[in-house]
């Protein structure tokens, strides 16, 4: 649903129906910082009045309940996105609407900010097969013989001084819209980042492995990530940690991701802030990292009635778990005492727990390093992506 204000002013924000009356406009808000900020005041002020409750952690989140059924309601500028536990509360909402501003209804959501979403009656399944082949097209890549991984092992980039020079606005423009595939594809995050970190001066090195990014992107169009029904409602997070994986800096890159009914939800790689001295100082500060992300989605869920204690975080070093429960000050971790005492202190107050677990099943693992073909293939299959055409 596209709601939008039609732009009239006045107590009638319905229209001026008036016809000798002309009104003069004194700024436009369309295209300007300000707009939609103007336009969640005014829809904020409307929703809270009909007694829709706003989110405490999410304003952009109304919900109201009614008779033990409840109605999401999420707004992204002059979209809206709504779903309820009964149909007619859908409609009612609709129709609440509808008598207050000018709105174009589109129906049951299929696209949204360059996500497809279907929905099945066994499920959903949000991909971006349409960008993908545009992007293909785009950038000269229709006939291309497709690659079976992103990244091929042991490769490590660096920012090759000698290297030649490429074009940097077409370089910026396919990093530019390889970051905007992630948001449906995890299987291409790890992969992208690095080669983001050269847009000042790409390189020809730089170039190649961008073009097997998209070689590969050939050869799965249609993946996407699956949320079959009925699947649960378990929060649990897997860290883990690349050790001294940047060549250019000996920095390690941080992987986490984060399950909801056993369905991925948020992910990140990212390369951490300062160089590690040990493995085990990677692996810790990577399950820093992920207490945070699961803290912040704790915290998201409540708007949803959902609590959650002792959220579990698997992580595949054992000697970061024992440093992370022990109360003794550790030598290995006096240098890194802030993490050292968030992470922990949560683990007092049973907000999260670190468990083991075997680096075969650590999903974390696509989101560090380059992996072979089998490895790569299981990870992806586990994280629930599928081509459903």
């Amino acid at each position: 649903m596209d709601a939008r204000c039609n732009g009239y002013g006045g107590d009638d924000s319905r229209g001026c129906h008036a016809k000798s009356t002309v009104y003069k406009l004194d700024k436009a808000l369309y295209g300007l910082n300000q707009a939609p900020r103007a336009w969640y005041d005014t829809l904020s002020e409307f929703l809270t009045s009909n007694k829709y409750i706003r989110g405490k952690i999410d304003n952009t989140l109304f919900f109201k309940k009614k008779a033990g059924n409840i109605i999401l309601v999420q707004i992204y500028v002059d979209d809206i996105i709504f779903g309820a536990t009964d149909p007619s509360m859908c409609d009612e909402f609709a129709n609440l609407m509808s008598t207050h501003y000018e709105m174009s209804m589109m129906g049951e959501l299929s696209f949204f900010l360059g996500l497809q979403v279907k929905q099945t009656k066994e499920g959903i399944f949000i991909n971006q097969s349409k960008y993908t082949k545009d992007l293909l097209k785009k950038f000269g890549f229709e006939s291309c013989s497709p690659m079976k991984t992103p990244m091929a092992p042991p490769l490590k980039l660096d920012s090759d001084p000698n290297g030649n020079s490429i074009n940097i606005t077409e370089y910026r423009g396919m990093i530019g819209s390889l970051l905007y595939l992630t948001a449906s594809r995890p299987d291409i995050m790890f992969s992208t980042c690095p080669c983001a970190r050269f847009q000042a001066d790409p390189k020809e090195s730089h170039l190649y492995v961008v073009k097997r990014i998209f070689r590969y992107r050939k050869g799965t169009p249609d993946l996407g990530l699956w949320y079959p029904k009925d699947s649960g409602f378990d929060l649990i997070g897997y860290s883990d940690s690349d050790f001294a994986g940047s060549k250019l800096d000996r920095k390690s890159t941080t992987g986490s991701c984060q399950l909801l009914g056993g369905k991925l939800v948020s992910w990140s790689s990212k390369k951490q802030h300062s160089v590690s001295t040990s493995t085990v100082e990677a692996e810790y500060v990577a399950a820093g990292s992920c207490c945070a992300q699961i803290l912040w989605m704790k915290n998201q869920l409540q708007d949803y009635d959902k609590q959650f204690t002792q959220v579990p975080i698997l992580c595949d070093n054992s000697s970061a778990i024992a440093i992370a429960n022990n109360p003794v000050l550790h030598s290995r971790s006096k240098h890194i005492d802030i993490r050292y005492h968030f992470i922990r202190d949560h683990i007092s107050k049973g907000d999260i727990e670190l468990h083991f677990i075997p680096t075969k099943y650590q999903l974390a693992d696509l989101f560090t390093k380059p992996l072979d073909e089998a490895r790569f293939n299981f990870l992806v299959g586990e994280l629930g992506m599928i081509n459903l055409s």
